[in-house]
């Protein structure tokens, strides 16, 4: 094995209360060692290891790598005139999607894979280093499987949303379309997805389907993950909590039930602010979920419809300064809470064991990424101890 000390940072984030204070385990002054693919050590740096190789870096926090647990990359087509309308003074529908839909049956499968390999990129950019992604604007057998099919070969954190609308052929039938979901098209798409979900929402699927689609997954070896209460109070919370799903993703319209629920299991509550920035949506309140004592993640929605951005520090900039977090919660929610929605232990911390996902930020700490809203701040990230 090879090893790199990379020394000289002024503020580490583990995410290892038992590192240093706070929940993100702050090291001052510090170092890390990286063996291959791996953290091999952290510590003050006056204390670091002798290593095959040394990095510099040059003063810089250092914090682990994003964890973007919520996105839709495999689309095609724009949405331009859609957001500019809400812009305008609409108010945002679940409707929208069907105009991805069209546009992604159209495209090719060469399309397809460069959108989402050019959306990774711009993410990677920015200091995600894991990225889950979804199926949802196929909604044939055919086009859903080949959307897992092309997003599998970019990351391993794939979603089965053949349940993101009524497809426009069933409209008249949609006890018809969720036969479909939960046998042919389930049954294409479950080898290549490790995660099952549903937009239980008005305009799309109610309780008992939700609770169907996401049981035939469950039967099938998939996780459940649940699109929930983002534009209604509404049951997806509580079936998420019901069906251990890894996490309600939304969480925008919460009962007190809802937030004790949440608090009461392991379900991470997973919120988006991008997609209220894009739509002039009520913020989450995350300070509320906080604290009852849910765990709380942030990702990006990526998506063309509602949420057009892959950047993980703009969202942790709207959690602190819209929905009333603290920079360390926002921090830690990005990155181990992100980790904790995809129940993944090897990433979202700087700890020995854990993967070498890095990323410097051209600051002295981890709170400039509030601090300093819309600067690009990530100026180096390596994933798997390799700079990326």
């Amino acid at each position: 094995m090879s090893s790199t000390l990379v020394h000289n940072i002024t503020t580490l984030v583990t995410n290892d209360p038992d590192r240093g204070p706070g929940p993100l385990g702050l090291i001052q002054n510090a170092a890390l060692v990286v063996e291959d693919d791996k953290i091999a050590w952290v510590g003050p740096a006056a204390d670091a290891p002798p290593a095959d190789t040394a990095h510099d870096a040059h003063g810089r926090a250092v914090i682990p790598g994003f964890v973007d647990s919520h996105s839709h990359l495999v689309f095609a087509g724009d949405r331009t005139q859609e957001f500019n309308a809400r812009m305008s003074g609409q108010a945002y529908a679940a409707g929208g999607i069907r105009t991805t839909v069209a546009a992604t049956r159209a495209a090719s499968d060469e399309e397809l894979g460069d959108n989402v390999a050019r959306y990774l990129a711009e993410a990677l950019r920015q200091g995600t280093t894991t990225l889950e992604t979804k199926s949802g604007y196929g909604l044939t057998v055919q086009d859903e499987a080949r959307a897992l099919r092309i997003a599998a070969e970019h990351t391993d954190e794939v979603t089965y949303l053949g349940a993101h609308i009524v497809a426009p052929e069933y409209a008249d039938d949609p006890a018809g379309y969720v036969d479909l979901v939960t046998g042919e098209m389930l049954d294409a798409c479950a080898p290549y997805a490790r995660w099952v979900d549903v937009f239980c929402e008005k305009g799309a699927f109610d309780g008992d389907q939700a609770r169907a689609i996401l049981t035939a997954g469950k039967a099938r070896g998939l996780l459940p993950r649940v699109h929930a209460n983002q534009l209604t109070y509404g049951p997806g919370v509580q079936l998420a909590v019901e069906l251990e799903a890894a996490s309600a993703d939304h969480c925008t319209h919460l009962t007190d039930a809802d937030v004790d629920a949440l608090a009461n299991s392991a379900t991470v509550a997973t919120l988006l602010p991008g997609a209220e920035f894009s739509t002039r949506a009520q913020w989450p309140d995350a300070r509320r979920l906080l604290d009852a004592g849910a765990t709380v993640a942030l990702s990006t929605d990526c998506n063309p419809g509602s949420s057009f951005t892959s950047s993980m520090p703009f969202c942790i900039a709207l959690a602190v300064r819209d929905m009333k977090m603290t920079p360390d919660e926002a921090v830690w929610s990005a990155t181990a809470g992100g980790a904790a929605a995809l129940r993944r232990t090897d990433i979202g911390r700087l700890t020995p064991g854990a993967r070498a996902d890095l990323a410097f930020l051209d600051a002295p700490s981890h709170v400039h990424l509030a601090y300093r809203p819309g600067v690009p701040l990530v100026s180096e990230v390596w994933r798997a101890g390799r700079r990326a």
